[in-house]
């Protein structure tokens, strides 16, 4: 399965206007991850902190707490963050090398990121965040194209509980 079921598209598409509204009005993202129950039809909102790297790991320590205690059966994170213009993508190790981070690095690009873990794969969508129009304070976004993760790592996968027969929500994301 390679497109998202429906069902958690009607959740996500609202979730992903509000934050290109936000966006739009001139304000700057805050991470947040929405962790949620279809059976129950409960969704808890979760702020998270980039603040640091123990902030970060505290955040999804706290997504996976509330994971399991409200038997999640996905979890949908917004997080901005910067990436590399395609042209650079094959310096990845060097510029990091020579900056120590992307966010350091004068090639760096804004790009707004969407993930959403489910019992049924890990899809995520990065896009490019741009000046809206001619102001410098107001960016927006393009349509989110979703692509399936079979293959990710890092804190922020793994936020859902095992199931009750056992299995681990496949794949993994940095």
């Amino acid at each position: 399965m390679s497109m998202i079921p429906t069902t958690y598209r009607t959740l996500i598409d609202p979730l992903i206007d509000v934050a290109r509204g936000i966006l739009e009005s001139g304000e700057h993202l805050v991470p947040v991850a929405f962790v949620g129950n279809l059976t129950s039809g409960q969704t808890h909102q979760v702020m998270m902190s980039a603040a640091s790297e123990s902030a970060k790991d505290e955040s999804a320590e706290l997504v996976r707490h509330l994971a399991a205690l409200h038997e999640a059966d996905f979890v949908f994170v917004i997080m901005d963050a910067w990436g590399l213009p395609r042209a650079k993508m094959h310096r990845y190790k060097e510029i990091l090398e020579r900056y120590g981070s992307i966010g350091a690095s004068p090639y760096r690009v804004d790009i707004v990121s969407f993930t959403l873990e489910t019992r049924h794969g890990l899809w995520v969508a990065q896009m490019q965040v741009k000046p809206k129009g001619v102001s410098k304070k107001r960016r927006t976004f393009g349509e989110p194209a979703f692509e399936l993760f079979t293959e990710a790592q890092g804190r922020f996968v793994h936020l859902l509980p095992e199931s009750e027969a056992g299995e681990a929500p496949s794949g993994v994301l940095h």
